[in-house]
């Protein structure tokens, strides 16, 4: 028992090591703000949580929050880390859930779209309730600068809702859509390696 938990335990570290590595590798996406930058991340995460089950899911998403943070500490007094920890959970945790009692490829596929809704709808809401009002809050941040950032991509965003739905709703889309389809190309590859004892 003791050896299958630090088998267990070495392959969720490695895979938030990847996941942490993936996360430095951000580029925006021209319809969205600055502030709002692509990774894959979650590809590793959600690889974790299919191999391993959805703890491991949850404890790889963590953990590659916290290596990020000891990498390049925080410039968002932890809002940024905090929200992205919240949406990755909300993708990766019903992908992961669904797939533990479903494994197959329609499993596997409709764990992810459904994770992909799931991170569209809370990352929405993350951003509208949580994290754009606390950068206005504790960041001293104008909501009218971060308006005007989305509006400088795109003129249908002139106030937060705007924002929300041209930009947020759009940018998690992509998100999980993308992070699902590498997924899906690379899991049957790696998995027998993740199965081994």
């Amino acid at each position: 028992m003791k050896n299958k938990n630090t088998v267990y335990l070495t392959k969720v570290a490695c895979l938030s090591a990847v996941a942490a590595l993936l996360m430095l590798l951000e580029f925006p996406l021209p319809f969205a703000p600055a502030f709002y930058e692509l990774n894959f991340s979650e590809v590793a995460v959600l690889v974790s949580g299919f191999a391993l089950g959805p703890f491991a899911a949850f404890l790889t998403e963590l953990i590659k929050i916290l290596l990020n943070l000891i990498i390049n500490g925080t410039d968002t007094a932890f809002i940024g880390e905090l929200s992205n920890l919240l949406m990755g959970l909300a993708f990766v945790l019903p992908a992961a859930f669904i797939y533990k009692y479903k494994k197959t490829l329609s499993g596997a596929i409709i764990g992810m779209a459904v994770g992909t809704l799931s991170l569209a709808v809370i990352g929405s809401a993350v951003n509208y309730f949580m994290m754009i009002p606390a950068y206005v809050k504790f960041m001293g941040f104008k909501m009218e600068m971060i308006i005007g950032m989305g509006n400088k991509v795109n003129s249908s965003i002139t106030d937060l809702k705007g924002l929300i739905l041209f930009a947020t709703l759009p940018f998690n889309l992509v998100k999980g859509l993308s992070c699902s389809l590498i997924t899906g190309l690379i899991y049957k590859r790696v998995s027998p390696i993740l199965h081994k004892k």
